[in-house]
């Protein structure tokens, strides 16, 4: 038999009256803590989950321990059940009393549980002119036999405090009656003088909710603080059992946890000034009350009722609010609106605005967020950069103005702007999938590593300092406020946004102070794919593990998953979907193929560490050139190698020592972000030495790109500390130039030549270094203004330049290359392998568009 349920909260009969799934309610209905649960709330019930082959403790040893901690009382004092409602319709048969007062209007269930319990009932009514205050002499004059007064504090629906000392004064003057006074919403009010401790009169009990301040309502926990022989007698009317072990867990950890309740209380005035100030502005009268987690409002003159009005906004906008008219005092005009985070008051006010139609347009509501859709992962390198082009191009081919960002990126590959900013090449890559120039603010945030503690930090493509870690930490609330208004100036440009995340939104110790991912998520309002890399193993672990270490908020951001690079029949994976579907709620929503050679540079230089984008050893063949990349320990912009790694006659490989070195064709000195200790390395290893002796004997081409061409050189020096401690080190000497780090740094896209055969170049500066070379040195790059930025030896085959790209311009590379065919005494190669990204992205967009298609991307965007 279906029975009649007149509270708010029931969300799956909102749902089915709404013709709606249960997650697209927005219930405002049921006043819950608007933080949602405290993060360590999984944690908690997984721990406690072994315990559930036992009972219960049936007397909730440790809960009413921690009650006792708390309230400092002693543990006799309390008694728990199964929420307050349990121990509310407990109390009135252990009192023995026959008749109850109950100022209105309250909570429903009060006058329920006492007419249950066979008791007369004296409503007295609050009246509006008043704003509905609790009179407590109207109470007193109503006390002519002993009896039961029930009193919320704060009041439900009107938020009302009842003072503590006048409680316990009239309780004084009255001790033949029991006042019970509910403190269900006292966690979210300020200082508030709880009379749940030691010093509350006899005759005074304290009802007690735990699961709305920290937002667990379908955990069921409530208590009950009274005189020692009243908890005995209403434990006695109790089942057994009655708190089972997940929720005495969750209990001894909530009443431990002041922390999180301080922060609810510090983040309730600004959201409810929010909703106070759109509900004003759109005509309803919101009563005066304290600092609760609900607003008690009164509908403007001519609006519908409030049956009306509540089914509208259910029905029209999946928006619960809490019909009144049911509460005793109140007439129809009244509406009840829990304090929910600010997006969904947005919502809330928007729908209100339609049903209500008031005469002025609500242009007071901010405009609709820009749709947003995020990729974050179990880990780093787990292609979250690859999948974010791959989305962007997919989008951008379907007509959708589209742009790339990511808050934060840790990466020593980046390039400059046409207005001479640096970002991560990521975002670069990104950019071009949407056909858009590379703008900073898609990348607003750039660490580069310059030791294992320490980072250069760049904040909109200028640097701002180098920081260890520490010194990071305090400054990341200025990086993330200009992250912020970087995406809220680029979102406004664009029709979506793909955002990327960085390494795991799963690593605990990064959670308080993140930026980039769910952080980033929270202020975009982007909706969350979570990717694994399959091809490494433990992604369906990985990613169940990451889902456990989520706060329910950023857990409800996840659509789905996506299981990355899988090789083989996707099928296969059926039984492994079903399976992690019913653990965490949550289904694949696309199993993307492993794609060899798709011919895209790399984020940061991870695949160029694990072997993945260079062998280790040279390939066979008489006719392929053999070219070393040295792999430096903070080597930077490593997709200066893709275009020569891409030719067809070219066999690239990195080199760690000395041993590994040879006698290839040509070897790479890649760039660096700790130029001096990459240099004291080449010495450590022994591949200074070897470099040196090839360069002499003259068959092997030695070439430097930017701090690759300063550690060629005689010395290198960091006056100002900018990269290391190290003030200075010797150079390898094959050219003669002398650079000192300094505190401008070059920023710019460039536009050059190579001076010995006129070809054409492109690409970016980045450095600290200024260089100076005598006339001796053959001058070999020269940029369009006509300023030196490449040198050559005049006796050796060994230069170097400053130009990040260098060898993306087709006609020079081959030139290159086909001069050291000549030298091994090979054939030149006389036609040209273009070296172009657009076939990359458009066949990525392809494998995308095949696992999720763009009519699946707009709806996790919500278009």
């Amino acid at each position: 038999m279906n029975r009649s349920f007149p509270h708010g909260g029931n969300v799956r009969a909102l749902a089915r009256a709404a013709g709606r799934d249960p997650g697209d309610v927005l219930d405002a209905s049921a006043s819950i803590n608007p933080l949602g649960p405290p993060p360590w709330l999984r944690q908690v019930i997984s721990a406690a989950v072994s315990d559930l082959v036992h009972y219960p403790d049936p007397d909730c040893t440790a809960l009413l321990a921690a009650a006792a901690e708390r309230y400092d009382a002693p543990a006799g004092h309390f008694t728990a059940g199964n929420g307050t409602s349990e121990l509310l319709f407990a109390l009135p048969r252990a009192t023995g009393l026959a008749r109850a007062v109950i100022p209105t209007p309250c909570y429903a269930d009060y006058a329920t549980a006492c007419h249950k319990a066979g008791m007369d009932i004296r409503r007295l009514a609050a009246v509006e002119f008043d704003d509905f205050a609790v009179r407590l002499d109207h109470v007193e004059a109503a006390l002519r036999t002993p009896s039961m007064v029930v009193l919320g504090s704060p009041g439900n629906p009107t938020g009302r405090v009842v003072p503590a000392e006048a409680v316990a004064d009239l309780a004084s003057r009255h001790p033949q009656s029991l006042f019970v006074v509910d403190e269900a919403f006292a966690d979210f009010v300020p200082d508030f003088p709880s009379l749940a401790g030691a010093d509350r009169p006899h005759n005074v009990a304290v009802l007690l909710s735990l699961t709305k301040s920290f937002a667990v309502p379908g955990l069921r926990l409530g208590l009950l603080a009274a005189s020692p022989d009243l908890t005995g007698w209403v434990r006695a009317n109790l089942p057994p059992w009655s708190v089972n072990a997940l929720a005495q867990a969750v209990g001894t950890r909530a009443l431990g946890d002041a922390e999180f309740l301080e922060k609810t209380r510090a983040a309730l005035p600004a959201l409810r000034h929010a909703l106070t100030d759109g509900l004003a502005r759109l005509g309803l009268e919101v009563v005066p009350g304290a600092a609760a987690n609900f607003l008690l409002a009164r509908l403007p003159a001519g609006a519908e009722t409030s049956a009306a009005v509540c089914r509208r906004l259910l029905a029209e906008h999946g928006v619960a609010l809490r019909d009144c008219a049911n509460f005793h005092a109140l007439s129809d005009r009244y509406v009840r609106v829990a304090v929910r985070p600010l997006d969904e008051t947005a919502r809330i006010l928007a729908a209100l605005a339609a049903v209500l139609d008031p005469p002025a347009a609500p242009a007071f509501f901010p405009k609709r967020r820009t749709p947003a859709l995020m990729v974050q992962a179990t880990g780093s390198n787990a292609g979250k950069s690859v999948l974010c082009a791959g989305i962007c191009r997919a989008l951008a081919r379907s007509g959708l103005r589209v742009a790339p960002f990511k808050s934060q990126n840790m990466s020593l590959n980046s390039g400059v702007t046409a207005d001479g900013l640096e970002m991560g090449r990521a975002q670069i890559l990104q950019a071009r999938a949407c056909r858009l120039a590379p703008d900073a603010r898609m990348n607003p945030v750039l660490l580069k590593p310059t030791s294992d503690k320490g980072s250069q930090v760049i904040v909109m493509g200028k640097p701002v300092g180098v920081m260890k870690v520490g010194e990071y930490i305090n400054y990341k609330p200025q990086a993330f406020a200009a992250a912020k208004a970087a995406y809220d100036s680029l979102a406004a440009e664009a029709e979506a946004v793909i955002l990327e995340g960085a390494g795991s939104p799963a690593e605990v110790n990064l959670q308080a102070h993140d930026m980039v991912n769910m952080a980033m998520a929270d202020h975009a309002g982007a909706t969350v794919l979570l990717a694994a890399d399959i091809d490494r193993g433990g992604a369906y672990a990985a990613l169940w593990g990451t889902m456990e270490c989520l706060s329910e908020s950023h857990r409800a951001r996840v659509a789905g998953y996506v299981l990355n690079r899988f090789r083989g029949d996707p099928t296969l994976l059926d039984p492994a979907n079903a399976y992690l579907r019913a653990a965490t709620g949550r289904d694949v929503l696309a199993v993307v193929p492993f794609v060899r050679d798709l011919g895209l540079p790399d984020e940061d230089s991870v695949s160029f560490k694990d072997g993945e984008a260079l062998p280790d050893r040279a390939a066979a063949g008489p006719d392929a050139l053999d070219v070393a990349v040295l792999d430096l320990p903070r080597a930077s912009n490593l997709t200066d190698i893709d275009a020569l790694a891409a030719e067809p006659d070219v066999r690239a490989r990195r080199v760690r020592n000395a041993g590994e070195l040879g006698r290839p064709d040509a070897i790479l000195l890649p760039g660096s972000k700790n130029t001096l200790a990459d240099l004291a390395w080449l010495k450590e290893t022994g591949l200074a030495q070897a470099v040196t002796a090839l360069a002499r004997e003259g068959m092997t081409e030695v070439v430097g790109l930017c701090a690759g061409m300063q550690m060629l050189g005689r010395e290198v020096a960091d006056p100002l500390g900018l990269e290391s401690g190290r003030e200075r080190e010797e150079g390898l000497g094959l050219l003669d130039l002398a650079t000192e780090l300094g505190p401008e740094k070059t920023l710019t896209s460039t536009r050059a030549r190579h001076a010995p055969t006129g070809e054409a170049l492109y690409g970016y500066e980045i450095h600290h270094g200024r260089t100076t070379a005598p006339d001796s040195l053959t001058v070999t790059v020269v940029r369009e203004d006509g300023a030196a930025i490449g040198y050559a030896a005049p006796d050796l085959p060994v230069w170097g330049a400053y130009l990040h790209g260098l060898f993306d311009a087709d006609g020079f590379r081959r030139r290159f290359l086909n001069a050291l065919r000549r030298r091994r005494g090979l054939p030149p190669i006389e036609r040209l392998t273009p070296y172009d990204l657009e076939p990359a992205l458009d066949r990525l967009a392809d494998v995308i568009e095949a696992n999720l298609p763009p009519a699946t991307l707009r709806r996790l965007l919500g278009m």
